[in-house]
């Protein structure tokens, strides 16, 4: 029978076959010799033992598939944000994007907590962009319908950084999550992680939801040898102008006749876009095959 991981923990894996209760399946040993491990969003082959045991005989093709967190066939990753405390540094969004295009992923940028603070400016940097943006408050509900839509027929990663209300998002989706939301510190102005494994929730309305640890858990993907490659196309705004550059092979830093560097100045690109991008390319630049 075929079916999709819903929850991975402790060397089981809970598959939805569509008939009720999940199966809880441990994977056979040929996984471990391929050092292929299945991950939460997989679908998957499997055999019921009797009751609700069953094995994983094999993994379906992906559409992609994260180390960190482990996870696969992401259609859309929602990047939760917020101009109240704590305030996101968007650096930290931009290397999220950066990451979602590496690995085909659609980018939904949510901007939480609204009925605290605005979110506007947020909300604009990433409209001008390119990207699908969203002004939402987990506690009044506002936005939440436009999100469902939003959200709607796609399997959805949510994450951002602790105390953005990721959790309370959820909830205010569908109360039957009950989701453990955590406290913001106010003095150190973050928050603190509430999800501790990867989980795949399903809304009505067809969406798919996997609620994930956060931002802290992308670290790994982050600086990898085929973002280093590939930067400058993980930044689709750049899109227009890569290519244009005076020399072949430009970097996109400080080179004369550089196109992007001209369309920052004209103010076509943003530029705290751009200031994001010298800050990953100043991670990446050093990193060696050996490294990764």
């Amino acid at each position: 029978m075929t079916g999709r991981i819903q929850k991975a923990l402790s060397g089981f894996y809970y598959v939805d076959v569509g008939d009720g209760a999940p199966l809880t399946c441990r994977a056979r040993g040929k996984f471990r010799k391929t050092g292929v491990s299945p991950l939460v969003g997989d679908r998957v082959e499997c055999t019921a033992l009797g009751g609700s045991e069953g094995v994983i005989e094999a993994i379906l093709p992906r559409r992609n598939a994260f180390e960190r967190p482990a996870v696969a066939n992401i259609d859309q990753l929602v990047i939760v944000a917020s101009q109240a405390i704590p305030r996101t540094e968007p650096y930290l969004i931009d290397r999220m994007t950066s990451i979602a295009a590496l690995k085909g992923c659609a980018v939904l940028v949510c901007v939480n907590k609204c009925d605290l603070a605005e979110g506007k400016e947020l909300c604009d940097y990433y409209v001008r962009a390119g990207y699908p943006t969203l002004r939402v408050s987990a506690v009044t509900g506002e936005g939440l319908d436009e999100l469902r839509g939003t959200i709607a027929g796609k399997l959805n990663a949510f994450t951002g950084n602790s105390g953005v209300g990721k959790s309370s998002i959820l909830n205010a989706l569908d109360p039957r999550f009950d989701l453990k939301v955590g406290e913001v510190s106010q003095a150190l102005g973050r928050g603190r992680h509430t999800t501790r494994h990867v989980e795949l929730y399903r809304l009505d309305g067809g969406a798919e939801i996997i609620d994930t640890p956060g931002f802290s858990s992308f670290d790994a993907e982050t600086l990898s040898l085929e973002l280093k490659e590939r930067l400058p196309e993980t930044f689709p705004d750049f899109a227009p102008y890569l290519g244009a550059c005076r020399f072949v092979g430009c970097s996109h830093t400080k080179e004369k006749g550089c196109a992007v560097l001209r369309a920052v100045k004209d103010g076509e690109i943003v530029r705290g876009r751009h200031e994001s991008y010298l800050r990953l390319y100043e991670e990446l630049k050093d990193l060696k095959a050996w490294n990764t």
